[in-house]
């Protein structure tokens, strides 16, 4: 059977999260219109009856600026190691520009297969995909070019093939019935980050981590969650609890009915909002909501 790692890498908002998701036929990633939204490496479990395919979803190619940015950039650079094929994700409705060249060009014609896939080509006629590929073909070391949308699974089946293609024969590396290496307590604190950053649009900046205090059993078969969505500003605390606390409920009841989907069962979720400035700086407070930058220091 084929078996192996395959990492995805492209500029924040390019579709890695949604290609991910669609991939694995699971909602593994945060998908949100807001850029950076994927912080950590996540795998995410593609299971065949002669094939497992796992997915190294990582978070956007960007500058650093914090503590936070630090660690994604680092995690992207982990997310190559060991892998057997890199792809690079590029919007459609976005022009290549010197970072995506830069990152083509470090990853190109070295050992390791670089696929670049051309996403969101539902979203443009047939004339610019024809000539977003031409700005990309005569790139040296590039192993194809596959335009796909993510959002509708056009031509998803296409990278399967190809990626299978490129794989070793090999052993299974997670049982078959997995479709993620991430806990269930780590996806809880994705979800309800996923509710506030859709919620809240672009009222707030995407400064918020959500910490899982409580994941409990209960005797009744109830899970109950606690929860604290952590943000830098009181003037953003005020945005999350909205009006009346009408955002914060929003928020709960949508997480908590994607949370009883993961889970299958009823659960009882409690969301608090608390102000920590600069909490992006703090190792400490990183680690807490779910970043293990332990694993990423020099």
């Amino acid at each position: 059977m084929k078996a192996g790692f395959v990492s995805l890498i492209g500029k924040p908002n390019a579709g890695k999260s949604t290609l991910t998701n669609t991939l694995v036929g699971e909602k593994v990633s945060i998908v949100s219109w807001k850029p950076q939204t994927t912080r950590n490496k996540i795998l995410g479990i593609m299971n065949g009856e002669d094939y497992q395919i796992v997915i190294v979803d990582t978070p956007g190619v960007h500058k650093a600026k914090n503590a936070l940015s630090k660690y994604m950039m680092k995690s992207v650079e982990k997310g190559q190691e060991g892998s057997e094929v890199i792809v690079y994700v590029s919007a459609m409705d976005k022009k290549p520009d010197d970072t995506d060249r830069e990152y083509i060009a470090k990853y190109a014609g070295k050992k390791t297969p670089l696929i670049i896939v051309l996403n969101k080509c539902d979203e443009v006629e047939r004339e610019a995909i024809v000539g977003r590929i031409n700005e990309f073909k005569d790139i040296q070391g590039v192993d194809s070019i596959i335009p796909v949308s993510a959002l509708t699974g056009k031509n998803v089946d296409m990278l399967t093939q190809r990626l299978l293609e490129l794989l070793p024969e090999g052993e299974r590396y997670f049982d078959e019935d997995m479709y993620t290496d991430k806990s269930v307590r780590f996806m809880v604190s994705e979800i309800v980050r996923e509710k506030a950053l859709r919620n809240l649009d672009k009222e707030i900046p995407y400064g918020i981590g959500v910490a899982v205090n409580k994941f409990e059993y209960r005797e009744d078969g109830i899970i109950e969650i606690d929860a604290d969505i952590v943000c830098e500003k009181q003037s953003h605390k005020a945005m999350v609890i909205g009006k009346g606390g009408a955002m914060i409920k929003k928020i709960s009841t949508q997480s908590r009915q994607d949370i009883e989907k993961l889970v299958d069962t009823q659960v009882f979720l409690n969301l608090y909002v608390r102000v920590k400035e600069d909490w992006r700086e703090s190792d400490f407070l990183l680690n807490q909501l779910g970043y293990n930058i332990k694993d990423l220091k020099d």
